[in-house]
Parts: C-alpha cells; structure tokens; sequence
C-alpha cells in the first residue's frame, strides 16, 4: 500500500512531469525514496533545482494519493506504474509516457497485435462504413483496438469491436469518476468486460479541452500503428497521428474524395508521407505482416555467420530464433536503445541475414 500510495502520489507534484519523474525515479531508486531523500541528495541530481524541490516538499501530494488510492481500491480499478509488468510496453518507449496508468476492465495492454484507431468527431455514413468492414476483417486477428470513446469515429470503432467480439480500450481525458460524454457511458460499461478503459488522469479532473491533446499521446504510443479513418485539416485525430510520426510508428490513413471536407485530413496525411494509403482492412493486415504470422510457423535457419557478430547483432539474431518480433519487441528484449538498435538491424539487413517486413518487423532469412 505505502508503495503504491507513494507512486500516485509522484503524480500529484507540481511542474513535476514524466520526464523528471523518470529523472527522479532513477536516481532515487522508487517513488517513496523520492519524498524522503535530502535536499542536498537531490540537488545533485541533473536537471533537479530547488523550485522542484520546493514542490516535493511543500505539496499536498500525499494527502490526495491517499484519497486517489481510496477510490481505486473501492472500485476496482488497476494502477499500472512504469515499471510494472503489465504497463503498456510500447507506451513505455515513448520518452513522454506518464509514469503512472489507471486502468479499468479486463484487456492486456501487452498483447501480440494492437492498433489504434482515429478520426473526426462529425462520422459520416462512409467513415462508419470503414469502421464496420475495418472490424469484420480484423475480428479473427486477435487484435486489441484503441480509441478516444469520442464523439464520431471513437464510439463507431468501440461499438463494432463490441458487435464483433474485439477487444476494445478507450483512453479518456479524465478520472475514472465519470464519463464524457455522459452519452457513451453504456458503451463504456460494455467495453470493461471485453476490453476497458485507460487514463493518466486522477478522480476530479474535468475533462477540460486541453487533456485530450495530452492523451492521445496514449493512444500513438499504446499500439503498433495508429489508423485515421476520417479527419478534418484540423483537430486530434491530425495530433495523434503527428504523434505516432514522432514516435516513429507506422500510420495509416483511408482516402477520400478531394472536395470532402472530413476527409481532408487523411488526404493531407498521405499527400505529405505522413500516412501509408489503405483501401480496406486487408491493406493494413498486409502492412503490417499480420498475414504472415497466421501462416504455420517456418522453420528458422541457422546462420553460419554468427560466430563474426557482434553483441548485440548475435542478440537479435537469438531473439528472432522464436519468430519475426516488431523493433519496439527487440528493444525491449535486448535492452538497447532504438536509435542504436536500427543501426545493428541495418547491418544484419545488408549480410542478409535478417529481412524487414512491413510494419517495421524482422525475421530471420
């Protein structure tokens, strides 16, 4: 309890945010150390002065993590924290990922094929269509789908993953104390028993304009690729998929007729390389390999070469020996950075002893 209590009460630390949470975290060993080491322990810390010093000792951090904790106690609901098993792995490559999760229902938010889906918040009967077909083409892929449980786009993907038994999450732009909209509250009761709902954002948040940008970091670094089904030239879905761009995920974007105004977006997105073009569902299953992986297992070559390899090219190679695995899957495995880790995958590439598929995943030749 003290653990937990100590870790949601990081969160509540003014001008405090995951970066120097994370900063704190490392250096101080865990959350509660944060709240007990000296002040000249801290400020040699980088990074660390004495105005956020002055917001972990003067805060009433503790006081409202305790009511926090109380509530989530009472109603069940599962505070991931960064450095726990079941918090969200591809989030947590994302240098901007909260520290701490809040998590209602039962859905793995570490399962083998996630994506997330996005767009405008005005649907039209052919953004909804996508959806359906979107659904009924993804339904036998074990797949988890995420959204916002917006107006439009949002409701559309979670109640056809409700009609065709997917799994869908929706990530909120406030506590688990409420919904909004108040409409989709139903929708969201049905979701927790096949899926659930995710938050960074404690009991008594509003769920104020400015929370939704900020969670649909979320929604880009939760998944594999991030899909925008409808969207005008302004508004989140354009931010998530910006996001996602910056996290170096896949992103894909249906088309539209050039004169329609909610398909702007996704012209816009693709106009600029900024999204891949899909047609149907089975476009994006292609991209992303999935086809392959629901064919019988191959067997997997053993390469003579691998007494010339380096560290860390001989630790992808063994990682690859169970199967083909996406570079977020190898980084976390391997523990390298992925900046480093597509320099080493280049070089196994150009021996030819790895191939890249698309959706940025590898396998043995």
């Amino acid at each position: 309890m003290m653990s937990t209590l100590h870790k949601i009460a990081l969160t509540f630390i003014k001008s405090i945010g995951p970066v120097t949470a994370k900063n704190l975290l490392a250096y101080c060993g865990n959350a509660q150390n944060v709240f007990s080491t000296s002040k000249k322990q801290l400020l040699q810390i980088p990074g660390i002065g004495e105005k956020t010093i002055e917001a972990i000792r003067g805060s009433d951090a503790l006081t409202r993590a305790r009511q926090e904790l109380d509530f989530v106690e009472k109603h069940g609901i599962e505070v991931l924290f960064f450095s726990d098993e079941k918090y969200p792995k591809r989030l947590k490559n994302c240098i901007d990922s909260p520290i701490l999760l809040y998590a209602k229902g039962t859905v793995d938010f570490n399962q083998q094929r996630i994506i997330s889906v996005v767009g405008t918040r005005n649907a039209t009967n052919y953004g909804k269509n996508l959806c359906k077909e979107l659904c009924e083409v993804l339904a036998p892929y074990n797949v988890l789908i995420v959204s916002g449980l917006a107006y439009g786009i949002d409701v559309t993907t979670h109640k056809e993953c409700l009609a065709h038994h997917i799994p869908t999450v929706g990530v909120l732009g406030h506590g688990l104390d409420r919904m909004y909209p108040k409409i989709h509250k139903a929708v969201a009761q049905k979701m927790v028993l096949n899926g659930g709902l995710l938050t960074e954002f404690p009991i008594l948040t509003n769920p104020d304009r400015p929370n939704f940008p900020q969670r649909n970091r979320i929604i880009a670094g939760i998944a594999d690729a991030t899909v925008v089904v409808e969207a005008s030239i302004k508004g989140g879905a354009l931010i998530t998929a910006e996001i996602a761009n910056s996290y170096n995920k896949d992103v894909y974007a249906f088309p539209g007729r050039t004169n329609d105004v909610f398909s702007e977006g996704c012209n816009f997105l693709i106009k600029t390389n900024r999204a891949g073009l899909i047609n149907n569902a089975n476009d994006l299953i292609y991209y992303l390999g999935w086809d392959e992986e629901l064919k019988a297992k191959q067997h997997v070559k053993q390469t003579t070469l691998q007494l010339s390899l380096t560290a860390n090219e001989q630790g992808v190679v063994n990682a690859l020996q169970n199967g083909q695995l996406s570079i977020d899957e190898l980084s976390l495995q391997l523990n390298i950075q992925q900046s480093k880790l597509a320099i080493v995958i280049l070089t196994l590439e150009m021996q030819g002893i790895i191939v890249s598929l698309p959706g940025k995943i590898y396998k043995l030749t």
